[in-house]
């Protein structure tokens, strides 16, 4: 029995899940090199390694000759016929060539090649492992943080939150517990690497299929997803069978399903929402509760303009344009929302006084105040509640977004308007299903 051997063996088995068999294959080659340098050039060496006691011993064909010339490649007749009675001169006949103390030597390669290379081996036990797990989720603690990534210990294995994938409102700590997603497991320079993601809208599906049995039994189906991490995510939910709430199976009995969801997301806000064949339902459930006038549709170019009354036009474009850009998200639609025309002495009046206003600013031009007026930033203080990004989905003023920002902001300071605050009460983006 190898002594040497197998405590080493015994202790990565017991610690790092790595079965003897599996190390003692990949230093079989290292075992075959320290054989070649004990026994010599041997012909067609091979070494066998007992997985159980660690025993090491080495064989080699040699050709039944009448007269030995080469003790290397060739072994005598009488010989041979000891351990094979039928040989005959010319035959191949395997014989054990271990030499005196070549277990010791042996077992010195092997835990000096296992040393130097068990992160090698487990990053290669990582890639069996983990290779048919994404899409899954999984528990981790934070180790350390290497720049913004963030490393989780999931056991026996780590695995890499890269910065690209959290969500921008969560703060870790050392010792946080948390569940992430299983994105990918990609080839690193030191080899794979376990990649989770608590950002990718998959999370928030496959925490649905875990939390709600009807979307696993297939009774209810996903038919889409918009998310911004860490604020808001659309989900659309559709079943065949019409005995079948959709969106009451996946909130539960009081909100409790949802509740669960939303907790594990840090409070992000969720929206269920009835899907729908027909676009026009699909876009007004997906915008509730504002409540839609008319739809104006161009099936061609997949455009969709929603038209409502003037006091339901932020209700339907949220708080920052949030609620009209996921619905565009979700539906795979461009989602155009306009006040209606409606025939209200003054209402022309109205918007002309509105690009008036915005075009008397320093820095904003009347084409640029109309554009601005006919997506629903009406006055200096909805400027005031957006960001550049919210600016840049605009057709016509995308590349001029934060020169009209510093405008307005120039023009707040200037009336002493506090930024950020509006001088007015307005409606704020409203709730989907749940």
């Amino acid at each position: 029995m190898n002594v040497d051997l197998l405590p080493l063996l015994d202790y990565y088995e017991r610690e790092k899940g790595i079965s003897r068999e599996r190390m003692l294959a990949v230093v079989h080659d290292t075992l075959l090199s320290a054989a070649k340098k004990a026994v010599g050039p041997a012909r067609e060496l091979r070494v066998e390694i007992d997985p159980k006691t660690g025993e090491i011993r080495a064989f080699a064909r040699l050709i039944v000759a009448q007269r030995v010339v080469s003790k290397h490649d060739q072994i005598s007749l009488a010989e041979a016929q000891k351990i094979k009675p039928d040989a005959q001169v010319g035959d191949e006949v395997e014989v054990e060539v271990t030499p005196t103390d070549f277990g010791r030597i042996a077992a010195q390669y092997a835990k000096q090649w296992i040393l130097q290379n068990i992160r090698k081996i487990e990053k290669e036990l990582i890639y069996t492992e983990f290779k048919d797990r994404v899409g899954d989720i999984v528990a981790g603690t934070v180790r350390r943080f290497e720049r913004s990534d963030v490393i989780l210990d999931l056991g026996r294995y780590q695995a890499i939150l890269p910065n690209r994938e959290r969500v921008p409102t969560e703060e870790y700590q050392v010792g946080d517990h948390i569940r992430a997603f299983v994105k990918a497991v990609e080839q690193g320079p030191q080899g794979p690497e376990i990649i989770l993601s608590r950002a990718d809208p998959r999370f928030v599906v496959k925490l649905f299929e875990m939390e709600v049995s009807e979307i696993r039994d297939h009774t209810v189906e996903i038919k889409g997803i918009a998310r911004e991490p860490g604020f808001r995510t659309k989900l659309a939910v559709h079943s065949r069978d019409e005995k079948v709430d959709p969106v009451g199976a996946c909130v539960g009995l009081r909100g409790q399903r949802v509740k669960n969801i939303v907790r594990e997301l840090n409070n992000e806000r969720v929206d269920v929402i009835r899907w729908s064949p027909d676009i026009r339902v699909f876009v007004a459930n997906a915008l509730a509760p504002a409540k839609i006038k008319a739809f104006e549709v161009d099936e061609a170019r997949r455009r969709i303009k929603v038209i409502t009354t003037e006091d339901q036009l932020s209700l339907a474009i949220g708080k920052r344009g949030q609620n009209a850009r996921l619905t565009a998200k979700l539906t795979g639609w461009q989602v155009d929302i306009e006040a209606e025309a409606i025939v209200v002495k003054g209402f022309e009046e109205k918007v002309a006084e509105a690009v008036e206003a915005l075009a008397a600013i320093p820095g904003i031009s009347r084409e640029q105040a109309d554009i601005l007026v006919h997506h629903g930033l009406t006055r200096l203080e909805d400027l005031l509640q957006v960001e550049p990004s919210d600016l840049e989905e605009i057709p016509g003023i995308a590349d001029q977004a934060t020169a009209i920002l510093e405008a307005a902001r120039a023009e707040a300071q200037r009336r002493t308007i506090p930024l950020g605050q509006d001088t007015q009460t307005g409606a704020t983006g409203g709730t989907g299903g749940s």
